[in-house]
């Protein structure tokens, strides 16, 4: 295991971090629409954008969903204990995300668990995406499984 990766047991439910801030950028609006194939004109025509009630182009809600994930990625710090994720529940949109928003993602421990198989952990991460002035953009609970060994303290042998 790597030093600064945590362990199954020392994630605490009810831990919080709150990421950095980034901006997004143009560049990022084009990427979405190039890697997505989705050319909506509220995403890529200026024009049509400002007619409608966000008054700007906007971002595809999935482009939200990929930028929380991956802010996200080092709360908590688990490294090479990660299996792999098993995917979003309660995800929500709740506001625009558009080019220039600063924004940070803000984590908090919802859960953890051990399944029946093998020596694995399930951790429910609840993310939330939000606005340099507030705003909720995003929200919803990411769910992971780590490597869960048994250790004295959790009840196994060492």
């Amino acid at each position: 295991m790597h030093t600064d990766a945590l362990s199954f047991d020392a994630v605490v439910v009810g831990a919080r971090w709150r990421s950095p801030g980034r901006t997004m950028t143009e560049a990022e609006l084009v990427q979405s629409c190039m890697s997505s194939g989705d050319w909506h004109p509220i995403h890529a025509d200026a024009e049509f954008a400002a007619s409608t009630p966000t008054g700007q182009r906007i971002f595809q809600g999935t482009w939200g969903v990929h930028i929380a994930l991956g802010m996200a990625t080092m709360f908590p710090p688990l490294g090479d204990q990660v299996i792999g994720a098993l995917g979003l529940s309660e995800w929500r949109y709740e506001a625009p995300l558009r080019v220039g928003d600063t924004v940070h993602v803000e984590v908090e421990i919802a859960g953890k668990r051990r399944t029946g198989i093998g020596e694995r952990g399930i951790v429910e991460r609840r993310l939330r995406l939000v606005r340099y002035d507030g705003t909720l953009v995003q929200h919803g609970v990411a769910s992971t499984m780590m490597r869960a060994p048994r250790t004295a303290a959790s009840g196994g042998c060492a």
